[in-house]
């Protein structure tokens, strides 16, 4: 067990203290569902990644991508229990590995957050922008649509978390509602050729470019790891969180690989990636097969759904954003400002301002350079978070085997060491994987793409050196690095 640390000095607990009691495992469930965005993903990421990866076979592979994330999950929701803080993963490394590591991870988690709202609203500002010229007649900017959208995130992420909750509980019902109706419309019809699991079998696991479409696999569970964040809030976060990780990680996962398996069947597994590359834009495979098997009508519900979907996520991820921010401010690591909260709807409102001026600076600073909001904007930063998230996970996983030597907390062996060991190791071949294919992900020149991947070492370092720093002017604050804070 830890051994006893003196508190660190801090604000009056009213201007520092998150509104406790208030997420349910299932409000949980909701924002870490919502912050993956499963329609956007289906419809989006998805088909980009049959095209480029191993095509039928990508539902196989959401299932391996799963099972890795479930062994990933076992050690994390365990010491999840033990360490109720805001700080998520940042907060784990620093309990397990030590808070210099904590700093450059806290680092790493605040890069891969920013960089994907960065280019959701890239991609959200260019989707709305293409419907209202097409549906409406209408030409808007996509940045114009990008600020409005950050304005209103902004209104919510100020408010009470519950109340953000409540609005993502409509969106995600309807995503999961019409994507299903779609799927079930396609199995009734019994697809292009009769219903078959050709998806599911060893040749289909290896054909195309395996590499790629595992990558996209992971990027599609982008969101799950912040049920830990919202732990100071939860009712009952011992409880709450593992119930919440499980739940969000098995209803996407199955999700992602029902449905891709019935757009496989849709098409006819041979002709998969014949037909995504012949369409001018693959995001528009899914509505291909909408207008094959539903007609008009669905087709534009899930088009508007796609648009719903990602703002859905932009607002999950501000609120995990900013909570973020809001831990590394209260422990000092970043201003003490950012570690206050609303007096009423103790909200982490200066942390939510920070990344909303943060946001509009980086949308104004691509439309003024004449950046493309989807091939710049949201395809450059959007795969540095995944490899942020792959490095987090890793040493996420080896801080839990690190923490639980001390204490196992009446956790089996098989919990807290060999699956978190098994987890790391797949990861870490994961990770591999993604750094010489970065280039591929991203779409960026080589050197671009290099340029890119520096950006992770160089926020570890800063972060690192923010750790030091306060090691040396306030020993006691530094020993404190992501303790419980309920």
């Amino acid at each position: 067990m830890d051994s006893p640390t003196p508190s660190m000095p801090r604000l009056p607990d009213d201007a520092t203290g998150l509104r406790s009691g208030t997420l349910s495992s299932w409000f949980i469930t909701l924002l870490v569902i919502s912050a993956a965005s499963p329609l956007s993903v289906v419809a989006g990421g998805f088909p980009i990644g049959m095209m480029l990866g191993n095509g039928a076979g990508t539902p196989a592979l959401v299932v391996l991508a799963l099972l890795l994330l479930l062994m990933f999950a076992a050690g994390y929701t365990a010491m999840g229990t033990c360490v109720t803080s805001a700080g998520g993963f940042y907060a784990m490394i620093s309990r397990g590995v030590g808070g210099a590591a904590g700093g450059a991870a806290a680092f790493i988690a605040i890069l891969g957050s920013l960089t994907l709202q960065f280019g959701l609203y890239g991609l959200l500002g260019e989707v709305v922008s293409e419907s209202l010229r097409t549906q409406f007649d209408l030409s808007v900017p996509w940045w114009l649509v990008a600020v409005a959208a950050i304005a209103s995130v902004a209104y919510f992420g100020f408010h009470q978390i519950d109340f953000s909750a409540k609005i993502l509980a409509c969106f995600v019902v309807a995503e999961y509602a019409f994507v299903l109706l779609l799927d079930v419309l396609i199995l009734r019809r019994g697809g292009a050729h009769g219903i078959e699991f050709s998806s599911f079998q060893p040749a289909a696991l290896s054909a195309g470019n395996p590499s790629i479409g595992i990558l996209f696999c992971f990027a599609a569970f982008i969101g799950f790891e912040a049920t830990t964040i919202y732990s100071e809030e939860a009712k009952d976060p011992k409880r709450s969180i593992p119930i919440a990780t499980y739940s969000a990680l098995i209803l996407v996962g199955c999700f992602y690989s029902f449905s891709l398996w019935c757009l496989v069947i849709g098409t006819g597994a041979e002709r998969v990636q014949e037909t995504i590359t012949g369409l001018s834009d693959p995001t528009n495979f899914l509505y291909l097969l909408s207008d094959t098997y539903a007609g008009q009508p669905l087709t534009l519900l899930l088009r508007g759904m796609f648009i719903v979907s990602i703002y859905a996520g932009l607002i999950a991820f501000h609120n995990s954003t900013a909570r973020y921010f809001y831990s590394m401010g209260r422990e000092r690591l970043l201003p003490r400002r950012l570690g206050c909260t609303h007096p009423q709807y103790k909200s982490p409102h200066v942390a939510s301002l920070l990344q909303t001026v943060l946001c509009l600076v980086v949308v104004l600073l691509f439309a003024v350079f004449k950046a493309d909001p989807v091939l710049h904007l949201f395809s450059w930063l959007s795969n540095i978070a995944t490899v942020c998230l792959l490095l987090l996970m890793i040493a996420t996983a080896a801080a839990v085997i690190v923490f639980f030597r001390r204490d196992a907390h009446s956790y089996s062996t098989f919990r807290i060491f060999w699956m978190p060991l098994a987890a790391m190791v797949g990861l870490c071949f994961v990770f591999a994987l993604a750094v010489p294919n970065f280039q591929v992900l991203t779409g960026a020149s080589q050197a671009l793409s290099w340029a890119l991947l520096a950006l992770l070492p160089c926020a570890g370092f800063a972060g690192w050196a923010a750790a030091l720093r306060l090691k040396s002017i306030d020993p006691v604050a530094y020993a404190t690095l992501g303790h419980d804070r309920k």
